[in-house]
């Protein structure tokens, strides 16, 4: 069994392949090729919390653990292992891994949800998760202009511009969330908040949006009244949407919204003036599937 650290991952897992990887995970779980088990949480009395998701995909199984406290910071690890045999393959630091899948998925959902067009995008959050969010964007759409927004002043302008010298867009830091997001052809909020960051009457018709920020029932970041003005909403588990979706959750009842896995898009089409949303969790499946091309990479294997 092998160990690969965070640097292996970065090196080993750009952009456009985790992208590519994440269309072949939804393909193999509409074809019955791969599997999911929704995220538990364990809750300690001194604030740490342990998260664990599992899922199977083609060749290999295998769950992500990780541990978290508010005041001390997360600890990711992925286990990888054969699912013929059952033997262990890897063991793979998952911090960069899961900041990677988690873009790439909206990145897959945005290539096949989001306006052709598209060349606009606003970026709710200067975080950890708000750069991939951006690069998985950049990399299924010829994007002209970003505005990015978060409450501190600082830290947006220097988001935008160390984005803007990697990836040599048009990146500029917005003075307000409404400032980024009107006119906007693409939406991704990334953040911490509980409560909504954008308003529907930002939005313009026809935007898509891209929800990566919560995974909890009590959370959400997009308002009631814009999930309910959307004609589709893909989620990539809605077994695990019930659970943890806190921005549909928080809208109401989702068996009366118009909710698609993103396995099962298919032929389905927009029209010019339709809002949709991608409502992002983060799947064990995905994990195991980026854990499975980092191990293949790394070892050779497709060479």
């Amino acid at each position: 069994m092998v160990f690969l650290r965070e640097e292996d991952v970065q090196r080993l897992l750009p952009m456009r392949d985790a992208v590519a990887v994440m269309r072949e995970t939804f393909e193999a779980l509409a074809a019955g090729e791969a599997g999911n088990h929704p995220r538990h949480r364990l809750y300690v009395p001194t604030g740490a919390v342990l998260h664990s998701l599992a899922g199977w995909w083609k060749g290999y199984f295998g769950t992500k653990v990780y541990a978290t406290h508010v005041k001390h910071g997360a600890h990711f690890l992925v286990w990888l292992c054969d699912a013929a045999t059952a033997e262990p393959l890897a063991l793979l630091e998952a911090n960069h891994l899961g900041q990677i899948r988690t873009g790439a998925a909206s990145g897959y959902a945005t290539d096949i949800m989001a306006p052709r067009e598209a060349s606009t995008l606003a970026v709710i959050g200067s975080g950890f998760q708000s750069w991939t969010q951006l690069e998985a964007v950049l990399a299924v759409r010829r994007i002209e202009q970003v505005r990015v927004y978060s409450r501190t002043e600082d830290k947006r302008t220097r988001f935008a511009a160390e984005a803007q010298a990697a990836f040599g867009v048009d990146i500029t830091a917005a003075a307000s969330a409404e400032a980024a997001v009107r006119d906007a052809d693409i939406i991704a909020t990334a953040t911490w908040s509980k409560d909504p960051v954008i308003e529907a009457a930002w939005v313009k018709p026809g935007a898509h949006i891209n929800a990566a920020g919560s995974n909890q029932a009590q959370r959400g970041e997009i308002p009631a009244d814009l999930v309910h003005s959307a004609r589709w909403i893909a989620v990539d588990s809605l077994e695990q949407a019930r659970i943890e979706a806190g921005d549909l959750l928080l809208a109401g009842d989702l068996d009366k919204m118009p909710i698609v896995e993103l396995q099962d898009w298919g032929t389905r089409s927009r029209g010019a003036r339709d809002t949709t949303i991608f409502k992002s969790i983060g799947l064990g499946v995905e994990d195991v599937a980026a854990a499975a091309f980092v191990y293949r990479r790394y070892s050779g294997a497709d060479n």
